[in-house]
């Protein structure tokens, strides 16, 4: 089965080697095991059903309420050669129809539809008549009411298991917290150890939060680095989207907007334009994405803060999903976090109203946190991320930001969640602090009260920003259903003077975006261009998405290789048999007419080593390898400040990185570097001795906070380096 598994994935998708995960999860299902399946956005789950189904002799269903993404993947399959059809409203009668016949005369090897299409009368009694092997629940989260996005009518989907005793279960989602993945296997009677939970981490997206200024113009800045390409803009209400989309055509860009406000016929044209790359940006709300399955989304800003970390994570995913680098701006403020909350007060359930809460509180403290992004955001779905960087993150690239004492702060703080009761939310706190002038604080006496008006030194947002520390760092809990704040035993320690607490105080000004390093490879951005024309030409021709053609991906191989015969030109990603005949003599005449002018030869491509399948695999060099590469060549640390404009601190977490993966650097520069005495320095080795290289800070307490950051990081360098 293996082997036969393997040589579709070859000849019919074009793939050399499978992703993490799919392997396992094929082989399982063909053993006709029953499975949960937690990819990421982008990470192949289609793959772990499509290729199943076309071993199988029966048919494969797949449940999905995703309409535009059944019919971009049935495109696709069909491209590739494989029998696939979709049951939805969208279909005209004649189509329809022809889709029925083509299950009576047992024609297709999967059917897509969606829940309401399946339960309609006539439909379960035809597929009962059919051989059914597999049903693949796509959005699988959707059964749960712990997920982000519960419909009801997916809970109808376990009785599928008594119509179809023979078939095997598929459970597929990109987002599920180990709460949700109980839920679906309870509900679907899948066995919780037939579960494949996937990295979490997708490795080739940049994350980056900027607090959110002039939002319309650090939208415009941001966009200048993405010539040509397409992207999603998401925003909170639909007269944003309008407002937003006419500001940036009038600045000269390709938009279109997206909302439920547009009529159905203007939703499915701007839809379309996007996916055929007419349009290179929407603007949206969050009405639009789910299911567009457009692989060459090269960027997603978040213009207003989502409802949720699931909400979050699942849109960035629909950028990069061709394993290129992708670029995912999130412009944050308190105001939109605060209108987020109040949306949330209006939910009648209760328990809806508490997990909403529970979710935004993840996803500020995401966008809040001083360090790496990828450790809170994919610790979320119960993945143990142990890196302390990703290297793929403002915070990591933008050097460590050194700690302050903010004892007295927290005192403050603390001392008025304490004399208002512990009744109430840091809004309420803060604004006592700031000795607001509110009804409510006058009408409970808090006025009064000897922590009214001691917080003025700081804004709004900055004691904001304070209070989240202090509860991120045990000092305060949160009651899950009121939202009160509650004083912990640590809180003692730190009013009664016994411990200190360290934090970052966040400056008033704002922070533009900047341009960062391209990680998508060394190829020839003029060949690509020309690949790019002829895609959408052959796109425009048959009515089909440009990527269903080939990815960008493919593209990029292809500018990098220069295959100029077909046996190098199936090496190519995404190059199969089919892809190969249909399509494979027009883009080799593009690329030997470009070789020829340019004097290109053909370079044959070396197989990927193979690599653990539980290890992702990226298609770029981290940047903390590229440092750590020019380092040992001879290059000074003051040499690569210049270069990549970053703080000495950056410089070093990075080749801290490198040696903590087992590679050596030269280490004559870490001790002439620093600026300690001989007996200091020694005095540092010897805590690190004692007290490990993983964490900095126990080695700051160490030297009473005399030693700051910097000289700690350089001498933790020449500790392991000697």
């Amino acid at each position: 089965m293996q082997q036969k598994a393997q040589q579709i994935l070859k000849d019919v998708f074009g793939y050399d080697e499978f992703r993490p995960l799919q392997g396992e999860v094929i082989d399982h299902v063909l053993n006709r095991r029953d499975a949960l399946v937690i990819m990421p956005t982008g990470g192949g789950k289609s793959l772990c059903y499509q290729i199943p189904a076309l071993i199988f002799e029966g048919l494969t269903i797949v449940v999905s309420p995703l309409i535009s993404l059944m019919k971009d993947q049935v495109e696709q399959l069909r491209e590739v050669g494989a029998s696939a059809i979709l049951l939805n409203s969208t279909l005209s009668r004649e189509a329809y129809s022809l889709n029925i016949q083509m299950l009576k005369n047992r024609q297709a090897n999967l059917l897509y539809v969606a829940p309401e299409t399946l339960f309609k009368t006539g439909i379960l009694e035809l597929l009962g008549s059919l051989q059914v092997d597999c049903i693949t629940i796509d959005e699988a989260h959707c059964i749960s009411e712990w997920g982000h996005d519960f419909r009801p009518e997916y809970r109808q989907l376990s009785s599928l298991r008594k119509r179809f005793p023979h078939a095997v279960f598929m459970a597929l989602t990109a987002t599920a917290t180990p709460q949700v993945q109980e839920d679906i296997c309870s509900i679907l009677d899948i066995n919780s150890g037939h579960k494949f939970l996937a990295s979490f981490n997708r490795g080739n997206l940049f994350l980056q939060v900027f607090p959110k200024a002039d939002p319309a113009r650090q939208t415009l800045e941001f966009l200048q680095q993405f010539p040509d390409q397409s992207g999603i803009i998401y925003c909170f209400s639909r007269r944003q989207v309008e407002t937003l989309a006419d500001f940036l055509g009038k600045n000269g860009l390709s938009v279109r907007p997206y909302h439920a406000g547009l009529s159905d016929d203007a939703r499915r044209e701007n839809q379309e334009l996007f996916i055929r790359d007419d349009v290179q940006i929407i603007v949206a709300t969050i009405a639009f994405g789910m299911g567009i399955n457009k692989s060459n989304v090269r960027f997603v800003i978040h213009y207003d803060l989502p409802k949720s970390i699931e909400s979050y994570y699942q849109e960035i995913g629909r950028a990069g999903r061709d394993g290129v680098r992708a670029d995912c701006l999130l412009l944050f403020s308190a105001g939109d976090a605060q209108k987020v909350r109040f949306f949330i007060d209006q939910k009648e359930d209760p328990l809806q109203r508490q997990v909403a809460f529970v979710h935004l509180d993840r996803l500020i403290d995401m966008a809040e946190t001083e360090g790496c992004r990828r450790i809170p955001l994919i610790r979320y779905f119960g993945e143990d991320y142990q890196a302390e960087r990703c290297d793929m993150c403002d915070n990591c690239l933008g050097g460590e930001k050194e700690k302050v004492d903010i004892t007295l702060a927290a005192q403050k703080f603390l001392s008025c969640v304490f004399r208002t009761g512990q009744l109430y939310g840091a809004g309420y706190i803060i604004d006592v602090l700031r000795g607001s002038a509110a009804k409510k604080i006058l009408s409970n006496g808090h006025q009064h009260l000897t922590t009214y008006g001691i917080g003025k030194e700081y804004s709004k947002k900055q004691w904001s920003h304070l209070a989240r520390q202090f509860s991120r760092q045990g000092l305060l809990t949160k009651d899950l259903t009121y939202g009160s704040l509650k004083l912990t035993s640590k809180a003692s320690q730190v009013l009664s003077s016994q411990e200190k607490v360290f934090g970052t105080l966040q400056e008033e000004t704002t922070q533009k975006s900047r341009k960062t390093p391209d990680y998508s490879g060394d190829y020839d951005r003029e060949l690509f261009t020309q690949l790019r024309q002829k895609r959408k030409e052959l796109a425009d021709a048959a009515n089909v998405a440009p990527f269903v053609i080939f990815s960008d991906k493919s593209l990029i191989d292809m500018a990098t290789f220069y295959p100029q015969s077909e046996a190098v030109f199936l090496q190519m990603h995404g190059v199969g048999q089919a892809k190969m005949k249909r399509y494979g003599h027009t883009f080799l005449h593009v690329i030997r007419e470009f070789a020829n002018t340019y004097n290109k030869g053909e370079i044959e491509k070396t197989p990927a080593p193979a690599i653990p399948r539980s290890t992702p695999k990226t298609d770029f060099k981290p940047r903390y390898v590229l440092v750590a590469e020019a380092y040992n060549n001879g290059a000074s640390l003051k040499t690569l400040m210049a270069e990549y404009g970053v703080k000495i601190t950056t410089i070093l977490a990075h080749l801290y990185n490198y040696a903590m993966e087992g590679n050596k650097l030269r280490n004559e520069e870490f001790a002439k570097a620093s600026r300690l005495s001989q007996s200091r320095q020694d005095a540092v080795i010897r805590a690190f001795e004692e007290l490990g290289v993983e964490k900095l800070r126990p080695v700051y307490d160490a030297m009473n906070g005399r030693v700051n950051y910097e000289e700690l990081q350089l001498l933790r360098l020449y500790y392991l380096n000697r």
